[in-house]
């Protein structure tokens, strides 16, 4: 079985880069194996939510984190699962 990890992705993206160009921060917490797969994960849902080409996405720092210190619901309950029924 392969070992999942949690990574918190932290960095700015260029929202309305032909409007009104605004830097907006943003952290997200993603599970993936090694921190390629979470980058990649990254640019995916930030491109396909916001409309925002991986060129205006500036990553500042991804880090290992432990289940504990883990903000988003969704990772804890999604590592703390043992088993899944799928009908």
């Amino acid at each position: 079985m392969t070992n999942v990890k949690i990574y918190r992705v932290e960095g700015v993206m260029l929202i309305s880069a032909d409007k009104l160009p605004t830097w907006q921060r943003f952290s997200v917490e993603v599970r993936a194996l090694n921190e390629k797969h979470a980058l990649e994960y990254i640019y995916s849902v930030l491109g396909s939510r916001h409309k925002v080409k991986r060129a205006n996405i500036k990553i500042l720092k991804i880090e290992e984190i432990p289940l504990e210190k883990a903000e988003s619901k969704y990772v804890r309950d999604l590592s703390t699962l043992t088993r899944m029924v799928i009908k």
